[in-house]
């Protein structure tokens, strides 16, 4: 019989576990509610040892959100196949998927968590904020937005992280319905500036000689006659 030795962890490997024990407490409760303390026992450390690797809550905070940006700008990430509708469509499950599985953490950051104010938090929000910028661009196929539809996919982004925030405080809509609605709302977004902008109108029309029949898009053009019927 033997018995078990427990490895010592090198530097950068203890820094690693103490974010990712971080990340797992922040997505269960706000991390203003989460202490060193807790950080520490879950980890199997002593507190002191934590303010080894981490000055204070703050800077490991940021350590942990940095990993979860990198995770959330990731989901914006789509192999430009296929027709758009489908693809903002997957986007946004993968980006509900990201909202459930970090709810506290995420609602916090949003609304004004432990490290707001930081620059480098908000430096952090920003760079999610852009890399799904970037995303969209890339599946419309631009590469430099013009001023309306750099609005529209701004304005989008924005929308798709406030319906999250509200979504979170008691989940009253299925989460499905609004990941549809959320690529609905790219499409009234876009056909409202098609209205007063001819490159945003050109973009669309190729957009929509894309679509399927049964595609999210073309499903809002459906409904949309329905209720003008």
């Amino acid at each position: 019989m033997t018995t078990g030795v427990r490895r010592r962890m090198g530097v950068e490997e203890r820094r690693q576990q103490l974010i990712g024990v971080a990340l797992e407490l922040f997505s269960q409760r706000s991390p203003d509610d989460v202490s060193i303390d807790e950080i520490a026992s879950a980890a199997g450390i002593s507190r002191p040892l934590v303010y080894h690797y981490f000055p204070g809550k703050l800077s490991l905070y940021e350590a942990a959100l940095r990993r979860a940006a990198d995770d959330l700008a990731g989901r914006f990430v789509e192999p430009r196949q296929g027709a758009l509708g489908a693809r903002l469509l997957r986007v946004m499950r993968r980006f509900f998927d990201f909202v459930e599985e970090h709810g506290p953490g995420f609602s916090a950051l949003m609304r004004g968590g432990p490290a707001v104010g930081s620059s480098a938090t908000n430096a952090l929000i920003d760079s999610v904020r852009q890399a799904g910028y970037d995303q969209i661009l890339s599946h419309l196929g631009v590469e430099e937005a013009p001023p309306r539809l750099d609005l529209v996919v701004r304005s989008w982004i924005s929308l798709a992280e406030s319906t999250a925030l509200i979504w979170l405080d008691g989940r009253r809509i299925p989460r499905a319905e609004l990941e549809v609605q959320l690529v609905h709302d790219f499409a009234a977004l876009a056909a409202v500036s098609a209205v007063h902008d001819e490159e945003t109108r050109a973009l669309l029309s190729r957009i929509l000689k894309d679509e399927p029949g049964d595609g999210p898009f073309s499903d809002l053009a459906a409904r949309l006659i329905a209720l003008a019927s």
